[in-house]
């Protein structure tokens, strides 16, 4: 859990700015979207392997 102390005579952007380049640094966000909505296992595989098979495209075509 990120904690931000804020310094005397900070204002509270600068603070909140802090704060949330330490929830991005954590990874806070990123999981939370994932969590967002339940995928089944089947449907993470099949997004996995669509990846995977765009990855390879592209190093092909880069070839």
């Amino acid at each position: 859990m990120p904690i931000v102390k804020v310094k005397e005579g900070e204002n509270f952007e600068s603070a909140f700015r802090r704060f949330r380049k330490q929830c991005e640094k954590a990874g806070i966000l990123s999981e939370l979207r994932r969590r967002e909505h339940y995928e089944k296992p089947s449907i993470r595989l099949k997004k996995k392997k669509i990846a995977a098979e765009k990855r390879a495209k592209k190093t092909k075509r880069l070839r």
